[in-house]
């Protein structure tokens, strides 16, 4: 039988003598049980009750959602139980209880990741593959709608009663979703890494132009810099100057010459 990250064919899956044999399922049982590469291997940490990602899935957010879920199913080394390359196998193979028990685990993953009123919808569904295919038909939205959703947020979201770190995590999120949904542009020459400024220096006025204006100081003399500093040292930036207001250090905005010797700091 083959071993490791080999997984070309279910080949690897075939017992070592007769399929018949009682000690051969046993012997195949426990390979699988002890081979972390395999994706039947069940970590002793593992349970029906593990919670996989951070936010329930409420129809709206799937496409976060189904993003954050791969990546946790991957760290599990259990993708391919929702891909539809593992497919059931016939009865008198050893393998069908550990691939119904891995099976069973992955489906607890999703019901304890969705929603109650989405969950009770899937009960009755037989595989992970399955429940993946439903909530994927159900909730998965085209590029277009969704990119003209984020761009929508983009352009009405201001600072407003947020404190600067929630503000600028608010705009992160949405230009890290915005940027999975584009194509990645062929240059040469140099031509990507100008493109790739470029982008950095829009999210940066973009992050500018919603602060309030208590920060139009700070603000301006970032504008007259030259090179533009990246995004997040403009944050850090700006953080540093709300966490001096904070404390009581200043009873209003800075003055031009000490948000200009903050705005150096940048360069150091």
């Amino acid at each position: 039988m083959a071993r490791g990250g080999q997984h070309n064919n279910d080949d690897r899956f075939q017992p070592l003598t007769s399929p018949t044999s009682g000690s051969t399922a046993t012997q195949s049982d426990q390979s699988f049980m002890e081979n972390t590469n395999n994706p039947f291997f069940i970590h002793s940490g593992d349970h029906p009750g593990l919670v996989l990602v951070s936010h329930l899935l409420t129809g709206s957010n799937y496409n976060t959602w189904s993003r954050a879920m791969l990546m946790a199913l991957n760290a599990k080394n259990k993708p391919r139980f929702v891909d539809g390359i593992l497919s059931q196998p016939m009865t008198d193979n050893p393998t069908v209880g550990i691939r119904s028990r891995c099976n069973n685990m992955v489906t607890s993953y999703f019901l304890n990741a969705i929603s109650k009123e989405i969950a009770d919808s899937l009960l009755y569904l037989e595989s992970a593959h399955a429940i993946w295919a439903d909530l994927h038909e159900r909730f998965h939205q085209s590029n277009a709608p969704r990119i003209f959703q984020i761009k929508q947020q983009l352009h009405g979201l201001s600072q407003g009663s947020l404190n600067v770190n929630t503000y600028y995590t608010q705009l992160k999120i949405l230009w890290d979703e915005l940027k999975n949904y584009q194509p990645i542009p062929v240059y040469h020459c140099g031509g990507m890494k100008a493109w790739m400024d470029y982008q950095l220096q829009e999210y940066m006025m973009q992050f500018l132009m919603g602060l309030n204006e208590s920060y139009a100081s700070t603000r301006g003399q970032i504008l007259m810099l030259d090179p533009f500093p990246p995004v997040a040292k403009v944050f850090n930036l700006v953080v540093q100057e709300e966490c001096q207001w904070s404390i009581g250090s200043r009873s209003s905005a800075p003055s031009d010459s000490m948000t200009f010797n903050a705005s150096s700091q940048l360069f150091l």
